[in-house]
């Protein structure tokens, strides 16, 4: 992974859901609205995660002077709060694929993550967290997230309210380092824990020993415990998408959400989304399997032990970058990045677990270099909300709202 410090333009998208049907001309409902929000030029990263009574949380980095600083916004009734600073540092490692995130806990406790340097390694960084107890306007002293303290990478990080606190996901290179002898290097791991409002972390849970490098994690809530989602990778550099179930210290064996057989040299970093409740899971992800780039859907309604036909949305060169949000009548949106003629697009979709699905709508052009970032979407009640950047000669933070219509 490579630190891109391109000039970035984040916006976020409100969709207020209904529950139509995609006819057969395959409409779109979405319709998008006006800018509600703004932040300066070289802001970017954005991440999106949902309040309690209907607010919204909004994570991303901007610069300041000579260092980086990590802003928090908290959107409810009356609108976009002012930002508030969570972290600033000329420590913070920025990088367009692998960015903060919140969550807010059971109580209102938020806590946010975010990676900074802890060596002159060009990937040597760990991933830290801050709770505040008050809506952002105070933060704890960072801690870090995971026991390892090696000069080795660490990130990609998901988070999910959990009983009383938050359940995180993680990447871990800690196995990465070369032996002292042979020099044999190890495998990236993906690792589990819980966090508590008091900031105490529970025990690691060493959830698979070899997962690709560089992709996003994913992590859902079901009545029965959590579903993590990540990028695996065999032996023979098989990179598909794998899931586990668990709760607590106790998980599943890794087991295929899609047998694509994508056979990869190297990290696509290009990571799987999930979005759930209770039984139902609706998954998102990327593959490049014989050179044919596809962005798949498929739903599960066992709590993720088994997922449905995978179901291909994409319009013919996709850029991948997914995220995906179930909605209350079975079916879900998606987003992801699409490359065109013209500019590169952020596209939306909604579709059902039949293969049924509406007309994709553009969310926006963006680019198709690194700058553009990945698109983040969330859920509220009634609203959907999407953050994408769009890299620009000015730059900057923008909000815009897309109504779904009848």
């Amino acid at each position: 992974m490579k630190t891109d410090r391109t000039k970035f333009l984040p916006f976020v998208l409100a969709a207020v859901l209904c529950g139509c049907a995609a006819d057969v001309e395959r409409r779109t409902s979405l319709t998008p609205g006006e800018v509600e929000f703004e932040r300066p030029p070289g802001s970017g990263e954005p991440y999106l995660s949902p309040g309690a009574d209907g607010r919204a949380v909004l994570t991303w980095i901007e610069p300041e002077g000579e260092a980086s600083a990590l802003r928090l916004a908290v959107r409810d009734g009356d609108g976009w709060s002012a930002p508030r600073t969570v972290r600033a540092t000329d420590q913070l490692f920025v990088n367009w694929a692998d960015f903060p995130s919140s969550v807010e806990m059971p109580d209102g406790t938020i806590a946010v993550h975010w990676l900074e340097k802890v060596a002159e390694a060009p990937y040597a960084y760990h991933v830290m967290l801050a709770l505040s107890p008050d809506g952002g306007a105070t933060w704890s002293e960072p801690v870090r997230a995971h026991d390892d303290a090696s000069p080795t990478e660490h990130g990609f990080v998901s988070m999910v309210p959990w009983r009383d606190g938050a359940g995180l996901t993680w990447l871990d290179g800690r196995a990465m380092l070369p032996d002292p002898e042979s020099g044999a290097r190890g495998a990236m791991s993906v690792r589990f824990r819980t966090l508590a409002p008091d900031g105490h972390l529970g025990p690691e849970v060493l959830l698979d020993d070899r997962t690709c490098e560089c992709c996003q994690t994913a992590l859902a809530r079901v009545n029965e415990g959590l579903v993590a989602a990540y990028r695996d990778r065999s032996e023979s550099e098989v990179r598909d998408i794998s899931v586990v179930r668990g709760a607590g210290e106790q998980w599943t064996d890794p087991a295929p959400l899609s047998t694509d057989g994508w056979t990869m040299p190297g990290c696509p970093v290009n990571g799987p989304q999930l979005s759930g409740n209770e039984q139902a899971l609706a998954s998102a992800w990327y593959t490049g399997v014989g050179g044919a780039p596809r962005v798949h859907v498929a739903f599960s309604d066992d709590g993720g032990a088994t997922f449905g036909p995978r179901i291909r949305i994409d319009e013919g060169l996709p850029l991948g970058r997914v995220d995906i949000e179930r909605l209350d009548d079975g079916s879900a949106v998606a987003v992801w990045l699409e490359a065109s003629d013209d500019a590169p697009r952020v596209l939306a979709r909604r579709v059902w677990p039949d293969g049924s699905m509406e007309a994709s709508v553009l969310v926006s052009e963006t680019a198709g270099e690194r700058s553009s970032g990945f698109p983040r979407m969330v859920r509220l009640a009634d609203e959907l909300l999407i953050a994408w950047t769009l890299a620009t000669d000015d730059g900057g933070v923008r909000v815009r709202s897309v109504r779904l219509s009848g």
